[in-house]
């Protein structure tokens, strides 16, 4: 048993749920849930920007855009969540 492939399947989970607060974050402030003026929600809510976005960024270039709802973060999901099956069928 080799440790990496577990390891990889730790980051991609780790992942996922990031681009999940990130979807839950960027709803609470678009419905002025929360308030960027704050400086906590700004730095958590710039983290999460930097970690996710060079991910969702090439996605959104192919995905139509359907008007005010993103579903870039859901097609990364399921991607994810396919390149973790295939690790786990090929490599555990």
């Amino acid at each position: 048993m080799h440790p990496i492939p577990y390891i990889l399947l730790l980051v991609i989970d780790l992942y996922i749920w990031v681009l999940i607060a990130s979807a839950i974050l960027s709803w609470l402030v678009t419905f002025n849930v929360i308030n960027t003026s704050n400086r906590f929600v700004y730095m958590i809510g710039d983290f999460l920007y930097r970690i996710t976005e060079p991910a969702l960024r090439p996605l959104r270039r192919f995905i139509p855009n359907m008007g005010g709802i993103d579903i870039s973060p859901v097609v990364l999901i399921l991607g994810l969540v396919f390149l973790k099956q295939a690790i786990w069928y090929y490599l555990v």
